[in-house]
């Protein structure tokens, strides 16, 4: 009887009840006469280097086949059905997570030439919108409206909204399938006419010529979806004329993409791998001329570049495994003539850079933080704004002039919303421009953030970033969700997430470990963290865990944890190592199986990323991977509950990876806890589409873990 009162108090929208994980989860079963599916087994022989692997859920890589529609569809209704009872506790996080977004919210107007640009969204509508005024006080000029844009298809994104030069013409792409194949389309911004030049099947990026006639674009190949090949479209060709090919990238382990400079006086080309990059560039206003190659690729050796009026100046990790940044003068650009203007510092990563005029901004990162270091190009002189959470993220944000007195910059923590603030050069003085407003009567006051450091297996101190409701108790009944990444040097910021509002005022403390293969603590935290040192990602997690744990925030039955993409690789790879830390998972577009995905050249991606996991095709790699990739090393053994989620048209991550994991989990685990597994046949790598849509997903995982918790809802204080 305690299991079904348990359960049934998850139902009420106001009660608060707090009870076991076991009964409310076995309540959960006993309300649902569905069973999971049990996917067919087709065993096929996979040998590689002498050993055989024996893969039962192979099959589920034939997009084409049926069956695999049908057993997705299967896995969906199961997921609808064991959480049928909880739907109005979706319904109520749905609101709750709707009511904290402005509904008629507009972006900071940024000041481009003439025109102020900036976007804005009108109560009830899903998609932005669009616009401009010339000057400050002018009147407001839709250039595109997206929800226009939507017809009723599945799935719709539109992204590089970018106008031409001179103002009149604007370029942008859209998807409307979701696996980030775009088509680029072209309006006349005087009459609003959508114009004839349609250039389908493309990345999406794009860069004009000053002529404002012509664009560079990348392409990609639609199998593999590599971008390879770089053209040139002159708005208004004749229509037998074809698009010319100004660059193909023939190195499978390179992409490539194009990019204006803030001076507008030049185009670069980026060719770009995990550890290596060359740029080719081109006055911007010759687009018929040929690219040049700025320095010719070395392994090993990454840069990137940007215009300084008079000088490039270069962001390297030449002799600087942090990166410094050089400047060298048009007429040579080769390695030996690059000159040092902020030399390698060993206890500070240059991560990203803007030339100005006048100035320059470099992005760093000092001991896991974000800051500034804003210079003076004439004097060289430094200086650094300060700021005063615990921690935070502060980053260069959208400059569009390049001679200009004021940077652009974005602060937000975990306690304060996104905030865009201008910095003026000559007196050093920050103005708001504008903060997120949140409705509902947010406080930052009333929550606080610290953070804390993990001793990891090796020994190495690895930094937790923690936010929680300054009323929320601390114990080990505390429930706790730790969030991780680690991969490709991406850093986990410790910014401010409003959606997890609807956790932490439920008593829910929410961490971030920022584990090895990120670059928090620098550029040797990403290279401790990818090939032969992956498994640092993992136990540095497992370590974050333990220490909350030994620090008094939460026990293994009160914690859990949440990753997407090759944050999904972390949570699987985790689970497998250590399931008894935890009472619940979410895996989001999960990287799960990571050996055959690696050895199949066709699929996505996989030949730009030898250099993170390295190539199985090589015996020492193939060991390696194999130790950790979650679907090769599933056993007979209890797990944590698990909630997976994916899309069927994800580019990044394809659907078969989480579908074969889950059924190998169904067939091989021992336990009685709930395996869940949602897919989104419309969606791809992001999930839904619109900014209220995508919510239900959010409400989906965080009744999951009430579930978990034995909770229903408490209201927000």
């Amino acid at each position: 009887m305690r299991k079904l009162l348990c359960f049934a108090a998850l139902l009420s929208s106001t009660s608060f009840l707090s009870c076991s994980s076991k009964p409310a989860i076995e309540s959960a079963q006993a309300q649902v006469a569905a069973k999971p599916p049990v996917a067919e087994k087709q065993a096929t022989k996979l040998e590689k280097h002498g050993d055989i692997r024996i893969d039962d859920y192979f099959w589920m890589k034939d997009r084409e086949n049926p069956k695999v529609a049908s057993h997705l569809n299967a896995e969906n209704a199961y997921v609808k059905s064991v959480m049928k009872p909880l739907e109005p506790l979706q319904e109520k996080l749905f609101a709750e997570l709707k009511s904290r977004i402005k509904p008629d919210d507009s972006s900071a107007p940024v000041k481009e030439g003439e025109y102020y640009y900036y976007r804005r969204f009108e109560a009830g509508k899903e998609f932005p919108i669009f616009c401009r005024k010339k000057g400050e006080a002018g009147t407001e000029e839709v250039i595109l409206d997206v929800n226009k844009r939507f017809t009723g298809q599945g799935f719709l994104s539109v992204s590089n909204v970018v106008v031409s030069p001179d103002a009149r013409l604007l370029a942008f792409a859209e998807d409307t399938v979701g696996r980030r194949i775009y088509t680029i389309r072209f309006i006349d911004l005087a009459s609003g006419e959508v114009l004839k030049d349609i250039i389908p099947d493309v990345t999406g990026n794009l860069a004009w010529s000053a002529d404002s006639k012509t664009i560079f674009y990348s392409k990609q190949d639609l199998t593999t979806l590599r971008s390879q090949w770089i053209y040139r479209h002159q708005i208004a060709q004749a229509p037998n004329v074809k698009d010319a090919l100004v660059f193909h990238e023939k190195d499978e382990t390179f992409n490539v993409q194009v990019q204006s400079s803030l001076s507008q006086k030049f185009i670069f080309i980026y060719s770009h791998s995990t550890v290596s990059q060359e740029t080719r560039y081109l006055d911007a206003r010759q687009p018929t001329g040929e690219f040049k190659v700025f320095q010719p690729r070395k392994r090993g050796l990454e840069y990137s570049v940007e215009d300084g009026g008079d000088r490039f100046y270069v962001r390297t990790n030449h002799k600087a495994e942090n990166f410094r940044l050089m400047e060298v003068p048009y007429k040579n650009t080769s390695l030996s003539a690059w000159k040092d203007v902020v030399p390698h510092r060993k206890d500070t990563l240059i991560s990203n850079f803007a030339v100005f005029k006048n100035h320059l901004v470099l992005q760093e990162r000092n001991n896991g933080l974000t800051r500034l270091n804003v210079i003076e190009r004439a004097t060289k002189k430094s200086f650094l704004p300060t700021f005063h959470d615990p921690v935070f993220t502060v980053f260069i944000g959208d400059n569009r002039e390049y001679d200009t007195n004021v940077l652009r910059y974005d602060y937000e923590s975990m306690t304060t919303p996104f905030t865009v603030y201008e910095f003026n050069f000559a007196d050093h003085k920050h103005k708001l421009i504008k903060q997120n407003e949140i409705p509902g009567g947010f406080s930052s006051a009333d929550y606080v953030s610290q953070r804390i450091f993990a001793n990891a297996k090796d020994g190495t101190m690895v930094p937790i970033s923690l936010v929680y409701r300054k009323s929320t108790s601390l114990s080990a009944a505390t429930p706790l969700l730790v969030y991780g990444y680690g991969s490709y040097g991406y850093s986990m910021e410790p910014d401010f997430n409003l959606n997890e509002l609807s956790l932490l005022d439920r008593g829910f403390v929410y961490a971030i470990a920022h584990v090895r293969g990120g670059s928090e603590m620098g550029r040797s935290w990403y290279l401790n963290g990818r090939q032969d040192k992956k498994l640092n990602t993992f136990t540095d997690f497992i370590s974050a865990t333990e220490a909350l744990h030994t620090k008094g925030i939460s026990s293994p039955a009160h914690t859990y944890a949440m990753g997407g993409s090759a944050g999904g690789l972390l949570i699987g790879s985790v689970m497998n190592m250590r399931p008894d830390l935890y009472n619940g998972m979410i895996a989001l577009v999960p990287f799960v199986d990571v050996v055959t995905t690696m050895l199949d050249t066709s699929i996505p991606l996989t030949t730009g990323e030898f250099d993170e996991w390295g190539n199985p095709a090589e015996k020492k790699a193939y060991t390696y991977i194999k130790s950790y990739s979650p679907y090769d090393n599933v056993e007979a053994k209890a797990y944590p509950n698990l909630l997976v989620m994916t899309g069927f048209h994800d580019s990044q991550v394809q659907y078969w990876e989480p579908m074969k994991w889950v059924a190998k989990l169904r067939e091989k685990k021992t336990d009685q806890n709930l395996l869940l597994f949602q897919t989104n046949m419309e969606a791809g790598h992001g999930g839904k589409m619109g900014r209220f849509e995508r919510l239900k997903e959010t409400a989906l995982r965080y009744a999951f873990l009430l579930m978990l918790e034995g909770k229903t809802d408490i209201k927000a204080k």
